[in-house]
Formats: structure tokens, C-alpha cells, sequence
């Protein structure tokens, strides 16, 4: 363990940050005749007790609070009850260029729908208006298979469509782009992995070292900002065996996730341990870090590839129980 005298004051680091997953969930009886009927080209509403027809439905009545079973279809064309326009559209709206927000009561509904009217220009909307569904040119079952609404009051066109089996998942990408700034103990522990260095952070002298380090000691709220070098060794405190498959996964299972407690440091992090068995795996294992090629280092941990056995005694586990 090294302490790094650092008196230069670097700017903390900041970059684009975008975390996404696609998220895929059963619809259930309701949505799913909601959206098979739009893969189909109609628009399903369910009726409830007091005879109110809902666009989209719900999945239960909002008076008795039943599961709503009596679906009926409904016009593709309706009247704009309130709008708002948008100038400036953005990244995932359903239109590239400006449109307006509208609520649209559809013939034969009780209930509005939210959805884009492409009207061209705002002069070109009232509330009051006439519009029906815009078809996308491929339906498969999503609010998406209405492209937008239109002006005027004369539905679409649509052909007889195959007998095809009702809609039952839907998948919905889950996207969050932000620029992230990093902390002044977050942006030295980065520029350190940039490096080929594994550098933590306390609050000073006999202090508890944390990597990665973090912007306060959590016992007094101290700036953990001395910055400490660890060996790229360590020790298995806990570990699991990932034995299922899952989307994204990049290494055939099995194979195992573990913490490694570094030397020197008070806090474990989790990375692969790789090029043993699995079933060789123990708390006390003594690791070392395989580290990618430099050509390849970034401001990140998977600068090391995984960790393997370092092939020394395992640890004591005195040295490491007050870390499991």
C-alpha cells in the first residue's frame, strides 16, 4: 500500500453516460387484446359496469374494481378534446419534426387516448378537430403500430389480416442517456485505472482505505480524498457460481463472480474469477489481476479482465471475516 502525494489539481472527469436494458413482461389478458387488436389495425376498448367504454383498458373496472372482460372495438377515428404542441421534438418521440400532443376520444369511447397528431403547424389544431389513426407500415403489436393521428374524418383503409395468435410479452427498450461528472475521489480512482493503477481513498493516517473510494467516509463524513495505491492482489472474501444464461452474457457459464478484498483495502469489490474450476473456488483464495492489453485501458474497471488464483496459501480467516 503506497500513499500518492498529489498536490496538482486536475479537473474531475465527465463524460457521456448511457444505460439501457430491454425490458420484456407478459401483458396479461387486457393489454394483450389491446395490442393484438393493434397488430391487427383496430382499437380495443373494454366496457365497463356502468356501460363506459375505455380506451385503452384497464385491467379492472374502476367502479366495482373486477377484472374487465367485455372487450369491443371502437373507430380508428375521433375528435381532439385537448392538445399541446411540440416545437421541438426529441430523441424516441413518435414523430421527427413538429406535432402536438393530443388527448383523442375515439368513436365509440368514453375515454381519450394520448397520442401525436401530425397536423403540420400549430394553426392547423383545435380542439374539436377530427383525426383517425395513422397506421405504421408494420404492425406488431405496439402503441407504436399508430404511427400518429392525422386530420380528418375518414378512417384508413385496411386489408383482412391473417389469422395470427393473440399478443401475450411485450418487450420495451428502457433507454437513460446523461453526461455524468465524476466526484474529485471518483475521477482520481479513474484516471489511476487509465494508468494500470488501483488507487484508493481515506480520510487520512490509520483511516479505513476504500476502493473504489468514495466522497465521504460513511462513520464521520470525511472526504475520503488521500489517495492510497493497492496491489492488484488480493483475497476471495464471498463468491457465487453463475450457472444460468441470461441476455448480454459474455462468458459461457459456468464461471464465478466473486469480491476480492485487496491488499491493504477495507472494502471488497466484485469482478470474474477465471482459469480455474469453479468447483476450485474458495472464501481465502489468494487472486491476482489479469489486466487487459494497455492498447486497450480506458478510464475503467474492466481494464482488468477477471482475476485468477495467485497460487499462494490462502488467507487467514481472521484477515478477512469482518469483510463477508
Amino acid at each position: 500500500m503506497t500513499v500518492v502525494n498529489s498536490t496538482a489539481v486536475e479537473l474531475p472527469l465527465s463524460a457521456p453516460l448511457n444505460a439501457a436494458f430491454d425490458y420484456t413482461r407478459s401483458v396479461g389478458p387486457t393489454i394483450g387484446a389491446f395490442l393484438t387488436g393493434l397488430r391487427d389495425r383496430r382499437i380495443v376498448g373494454a366496457r365497463g359496469s356502468d356501460g363506459r367504454v375505455c380506451v385503452p383498458p384497464p385491467e379492472y373496472d374502476p367502479v366495482t374494481y373486477e377484472p374487465l372482460t367485455d372487450f369491443v372495438d371502437v373507430s380508428p377515428v375521433g375528435t381532439v378534446t385537448s392538445w399541446s404542441w411540440a416545437a421541438e421534438p426529441i430523441e424516441g418521440q413518435p414523430l421527427d419534426h413538429p406535432f402536438a400532443w393530443a388527448f383523442v376520444t375515439l368513436d365509440g369511447a368514453d375515454t381519450a387516448i394520448l397520442h401525436a397528431v401530425d397536423a403540420g403547424s400549430p394553426e392547423n389544431m383545435q380542439t374539436g378537430m377530427r383525426v383517425h389513426v395513422h397506421w405504421a407500415d408494420e404492425t406488431i403489436g405496439s402503441i407504436r403500430d399508430i404511427a400518429c393521428f392525422v386530420p380528418g374524418d375518414e378512417a384508413e383503409p385496411v386489408g383482412t389480416e391473417a389469422d395470427s395468435p393473440p399478443v401475450t410479452m411485450l418487450t420495451t427498450p428502457i433507454r437513460l442517456a446523461y453526461q455524468h461528472s465524476a466526484s474529485y475521489e471518483e475521477s482520481f480512482y479513474l484516471r489511476g485505472l487509465a494508468e494500470g493503477k488501483l488507487i484508493g481513498g481515506r480520510t487520512g493516517p490509520g483511516a479505513k482505505v476504500y476502493i473504489p473510494p468514495r466522497g465521504a467516509c460513511p462513520t464521520d463524513g470525511l472526504p475520503t480524498n488521500e489517495q492510497v495505491e493497492l496491489p492488484d492482489k488480493g483475497t476471495v472474501t464471498t463468491f457465487c457460481v453463475v450457472n444460468v444464461p441470461f441476455l448480454g452474457q459474455r462468458i459461457k457459464p459456468p464461471y464465478i463472480a466473486a469480491y476480492v478484498l485487496l491488499d491493504g483495502a477495507d472494502i471488497a469489490f466484485l469482478h470474474l474469477i477465471l482459469e480455474c474450476d469453479p468447483a476450485e473456488v474458495r472464501m481465502g483464495m489468494r487472486v491476482e489481476a489479469v489486466w487487459k492489453p494497455q492498447s486497450e485501458w480506458g478510464f475503467t474497471l474492466e481494464n482488468i479482465d477477471y482475476f485468477r488464483p495467485s497460487g499462494e496459501p490462502d488467507a487467514e480467516y481472521d484477515t478477512y471475516k469482518q469483510h463477508l
